[in-house]
C-alpha cells in the first residue's frame, strides 16, 4: 500500500483578515495531495482568529490553534511545529500569510524536500527575485543574510527568509526547546541548527513579492535582535552550548 504524504502548511497570522481566506483558499486550489493547513493566530484583536475557526468549520483539511497573546514570529512558529508533528504530518511548511510567498511554489518546496532535510525557498539563487521593495528594504534584507552567512560560516545564500519546508525527521531531532529568538533572527536559528544537526539543506528559487493588504510586521526590535543573536550563536557553537 502506498501511504500519502501529509504535509501541513503552518500559517501564523497576527491582523490578517484580509489576507487568510483567499491564501487558505488557494492553497486548496493547489490540489496537492495530503494538503493541510494549520492557522496559528496570536489573539487577532481584528477578528483573523474567528475567520480561521470558520474556515476550519467548512474545510476538514485546516486546523486551528489559538495563542493567548502576541508573541512574535518564533514562539507562534514552535507552537505550529508541535502541532504539526502532533497531526501525524510528514513535511512542516512555514509560510506568510500575506501572499508574499506564492502558493504555486509549495509543490516545488514540496518536491526538493524528496531529496532534502530542509528546503529553503530562496531569493538569492539564481532565478529567485524580489518585487515591490524599496531600496533600504532590500538592503535590510540581503544585509541581514549576508551578515549571518559571514558570521556563522555557511554557504546558504538566503538565510532570513520564511519561507520553508522540514521533512518532520529532520525537525524532530532539532532542540525546539532551545530557540529563543522571536523576530527573523528565528529563521536564521532555525537553519543554523538544522545544518549543524547534519540537514541536507537545499535553495529552491521563489520572488518575494511585499504584501498588497495589511501592516508589514517588521520592526526595528526585530532587526536588532538579529544583529545581536548571530555572534551569540556563533559564540554558543563554539563552546558546545546549542
Amino acid at each position: 500500500m502506498i501511504w500519502a504524504v501529509r504535509r501541513v502548511i503552518c500559517l501564523p497570522t497576527y491582523d490578517e483578515r484580509e489576507n487568510l481566506e483567499p491564501m487558505v483558499r488557494a492553497l486548496g486550489d493547489l490540489g496537492l495531495e495530503g494538503l493541510e493547513v494549520l492557522v496559528v493566530d496570536d489573539a487577532s484583536p481584528d477578528g483573523t482568529g474567528e475567520i480561521a475557526d470558520r474556515l476550519a468549520a467548512e474545510l476538514p483539511w485546516v486546523h486551528v490553534l489559538h495563542r493567548e497573546r502576541k508573541e512574535g514570529l518564533g514562539p507562534a512558529y514552535l507552537a505550529g511545529f508541535a502541532r504539526a508533528l502532533e497531526l501525524g504530518a510528514d513535511l512542516v511548511f512555514e509560510m506568510d500569510c500575506d501572499f508574499s510567498h506564492d502558493p504555486a511554489d509549495v509543490p516545488r518546496l514540496a518536491a526538493a524536500a524528496a531529496d532534502a532535510d530542509l528546503v529553503l525557498g530562496s531569493r538569492y539563487v539564481a532565478g529567485g527575485g524580489t518585487r515591490n521593495w524599496g531600496l533600504v528594504r532590500r538592503f535590510i534584507s540581503r544585509g541581514g543574510s549576508l551578515y549571518a552567512q559571514v558570521l556563522l560560516g555557511l554557504g546558504i545564500r538566503d538565510l532570513t527568509g520564511g519561507f520553508k519546508c522540514y521533512r518532520s525527521v529532520g525537525l524532530e531531532t532539532i532542540d525546539l526547546g532551545a530557540i529563543d529568538s522571536r523576530g527573523y533572527a528565528f529563521q536564521i536559528e532555525t537553519t543554523y541548527r538544522a545544518i549543524r544537526a547534519g540537514f541536507r539543506v537545499v535553495e529552491v528559487p521563489i520572488t518575494f513579492s511585499d504584501r498588497e493588504v495589511g501592516g508589514s510586521k517588521m520592526s526595528r526590535s526585530i532587526v536588532l535582535e538579529a544583529i545581536w543573536k548571530v555572534p551569540l550563536l556563533r559564540l554558543r557553537a563554539l563552546t558546545g552550548r546549542m
